[in-house]
């Protein structure tokens, strides 16, 4: 019994009767406004109607009424079926009084009107007040509905005013009325159930391709995360609602691709230190007979337990960085004069290299960037040019301002990179083909992209093997205040290679 009681609450709250019921409930709103006016309109035409037949059969009245030595009586001619027929239906229901409102003659369905002298007064001195017939509603002793239409001829000759009134039976009118009301109350409810019953098919057509979506997502697993549903063509919001699940399926493959190719990087990056930690201890401990091999074997175990370190505090700045958990604290920052300072400290590893580090900043570059961040991002590019390019080259380094934004370009005339690994530099751990393994772990340009587009920027790399290479980075511009309203990083500038990845 319960669960009968759960499943009736539960088939109430789906979406499918809320879509056909909301439907049903306007229908049945709009024909009962429909019928009301309908019922209200045919009324009206009704009444209009019966009033004008009745002005009409007054005059009619009137014209066949003459008197004679002060009596009404009906001049008609006897030998015409037409006026006699129109006479019978005139006298049908009338009455004529005289202005005393004592009745003179009338129809015997009226006799109401003959026997009450205060009406037929009471509707003379309203006739004489308004100058227009009285028109009224009576039921007469056979509960029959007459409508009466009253007003006053004169008698010329004696200079008399007489009462005469015409009137029809509304049992015509009344019987239509009660055959549109009971027709339209019997296909009220005829419509509404079928409505009904097309309101919930139709839900259901609607619904079926919400349904795919709803399958779709109970068939997505880990081997087929990038699903898609297949449109209708109807561009509707269905459709819409399509696109927006195939866009959350494909960047949900995408994230769990990323995150797949990531462990993979890091158990392959993780793995060769270790390996070669543990080989050289095993070494050291199975074939060392002298102190100073052990010694030798423990310094090496050293670099290679420091290059492990310098990779998970790499690995964990990277991915707080993309996942947003490294807040960027902006602030109004000189970027020609951040730029010059870096380049200043570079000048030494420079120098060793053989190389010429210039850098260029013609005036003032604001921006509204995070100072710190800003400084990884210089510090990796100037260390990636001088690292890759060979004794006698050179490297320049440049900041203006182009209109809202800030660019800055660091570009080398070193080995340069081939065009078949440029779209790939920014992934995590790529590294171009090299003989060095210590020019790096492949994360400092991955590391410099996340930081760029946090800030709402964008990164640019041109490069041809043995010409050199030039890296443009776009940012938001800003508004350079005075040293006393700057608000500086609590972060000195860095050492060349200090945020090096």
């Amino acid at each position: 019994m319960l669960r009968l009681k759960r499943n009736r609450i539960k088939f109430f709250r789906t979406l499918r009767f809320r879509l056909a019921s909301a439907f049903l409930l306007l229908l049945a709103i709009s024909l009962a406004a429909v019928g009301f006016v309908a019922t209200t309109t045919l009324r009206s035409n009704l009444a209009e109607q019966s009033e004008q037949a009745l002005k009409e059969q007054l005059a009619a009245l009137k014209g066949f009424l003459h008197f004679d030595h002060g009596k009404p009586f009906w001049f008609a001619d006897p030998s015409d079926p037409e006026e006699a027929a129109e006479v019978a239906r005139l006298r049908s229901i009338y009455v004529i009084a005289n202005d005393q409102g004592q009745a003179y003659e009338g129809s015997t369905d009226l006799s109401d009107y003959l026997d009450d002298r205060s009406r037929v007064l009471s509707e003379l001195a309203q006739i004489e007040t308004t100058k227009e017939p009285v028109i009224k509603t009576v039921v007469a002793k056979d509960k029959i509905t007459y409508q009466i239409i009253s007003s006053t001829t004169t008698d010329p000759e004696h200079d008399r005013k007489w009462y005469v009134a015409e009137g029809r039976p509304l049992t015509h009118d009344q019987s239509v009325m009660r055959n549109f009301q009971r027709k339209f109350l019997i296909f009220l409810p005829l419509t509404g159930l079928v409505c009904a019953i097309v309101s919930w098919y139709l839900a259901g057509a609607v619904l079926r391709s919400l349904q795919s979506v709803e399958r779709a997502a109970q068939a997505i697993t880990g081997s087929n995360l990038g699903l898609q549903i297949p449109k209708r063509g109807a561009d509707d919001e269905l459709d819409r609602l399509i696109d927006s699940f195939n866009a959350m399926s494909g960047r949900l493959k995408a994230s769990f691709e990323q995150i797949r190719q990531f462990s993979t990087d890091v158990s392959h990056e993780l793995r060769t230190p270790l390996t070669a930690i543990q080989g050289q201890l095993e070494v050291a401990l199975f074939t060392a007979t002298r102190k100073e091999q052990l010694q030798e074997a423990i310094e090496n175990a050293l670099q290679d337990v420091e290059r492990l370190s310098n990779l998970v505090r790499a690995l964990l700045l990277l991915s707080q960085s993309e996942s947003g958990q490294i807040p960027t604290n902006k602030t109004t920052v000189d970027v020609g004069e951040l730029l010059a300072d870096l380049v200043d400290q570079f000048q030494i590893p420079a120098e060793a290299h053989g190389i010429k580090l210039t850098q260029e900043s013609p005036g003032p570059v604001p921006g509204e960037l995070d100072r710190t961040q800003i400084e990884r991002v210089i510090t990796n590019l100037l260390s990636n040019a001088i690292k890759y390019t060979p004794e006698g080259g050179w490297v320049r380094a440049s900041a203006k301002a182009v209109g809202p934004n800030v660019r800055i370009v660091v570009e080398d005339s070193g080995v340069g990179i081939p065009k078949d690994h440029l779209p790939h530099i920014f992934d995590r751990f790529y590294r171009v083909p090299d003989p060095n393994p210590e020019k790096g772990l492949g994360l400092g340009l991955s590391f410099v992209a996340t930081i760029v587009k946090a800030h709402g920027g964008e990164i640019r790399v041109d490069s041809e093997p043995g010409k050199g290479s030039r890296f443009e980075v776009i940012l938001p511009g800003g508004v350079v205040r005075t040293p006393s309203e700057t608000v500086t990083s609590p972060h000195s500038a860095v050492s060349p290679g200090a945020n090096r990845l």
